[in-house]
């Protein structure tokens, strides 16, 4: 079979199939991973079931049609839909990017989302497809090696301070690359997106738990100032850290 003809084939073979809500369904079964279609109004056309859940809906239709502005708190549906828009007047894939997820009983939680531009047959751009998957961190027995994992208990320990890439990776006798390199094989992020998840992640709990001033809370997680910790904050997880106190505190 040649190419083309292979090509001629596989396009008969799923012009044939009856539903194409089978991806639903295979999605479904992977609880750790979200998986939803929308159109250029960002309108959902498909979510797996854990959206469902996590959004606290009966059935998966009822969100046909609405938009993550109905489903989401305001922040987090602004940073989704500005992802979306930045997709759609490129035409380019977002890869890998981290996003916190915040769930309606207030907890938080980490994922890598992928979204590819889905296109009619003239090539113009309909709609987007994304999957997230959940960041789960590997237990001490998923460290490579004890330098290794002394480096990120010296990371966590100091994550109030400045931390340098090339000194952790001298810390861990890695080169800087290899370093990274590994950060990526156990933790799925690089060491710079490690650092940021720590950080804003540590910055999350603070928030939560506390009263402390923003202030104070930029100090505990390793920002030089208030004004630069609220402008990595917002561009990680699309809160100001005002916000996100008032959403935990006070749902909403």
């Amino acid at each position: 079979m040649t190419r083309d003809n292979a090509l001629h084939w596989r396009d008969g073979f799923m012009a044939e199939v009856a539903s194409p809500w089978y991806a639903e369904r295979l999605f479904d079964r992977l609880p750790d991973i979200i998986f939803s279609i929308k159109d250029r109004q960002g309108r959902y056309v498909s979510i797996s079931e854990t959206v469902t859940m996590r959004c606290g809906l009966k059935h998966r239709q009822d969100a046909i049609g609405k938009t993550a502005f109905d489903l989401f708190p305001a922040p987090m549906a602004e940073r989704y839909t500005r992802q979306d828009e930045r997709l759609f007047r490129t035409g380019k894939p977002i890869v890998d990017n981290l996003d916190l997820t915040v769930y309606r009983d207030g907890s938080a939680g980490w994922c890598l989302s992928t979204k590819e531009p889905l296109r009619d047959a003239t090539g113009a751009i309909v709609g987007l497809a994304c999957i997230s998957k959940d960041l789960i961190e590997p237990s001490r027995g998923g460290f490579i090696d004890s330098a290794f994992a002394d480096t990120i208990d010296f990371l966590l320990d100091h994550i109030d301070e400045p931390l340098r890439m090339d000194a952790l990776a001298r810390r861990a006798g890695l080169s800087q690359a290899q370093f990274d390199r590994r950060m990526k094989k156990i933790f799925q992020l690089s060491a710079g997106q490690y650092v940021i998840k720590t950080r804003i992640d540590h910055a999350t709990r603070l928030l939560a738990g506390t009263e402390l001033p923003i202030a104070d809370v930029a100090q505990q997680v390793g920002f030089s100032d208030q004004s630069a910790f609220s402008r990595q904050f917002r561009h990680v997880t699309g809160f100001t850290p005002r916000q996100y106190r008032q959403l935990v505190q006070t749902g909403g």
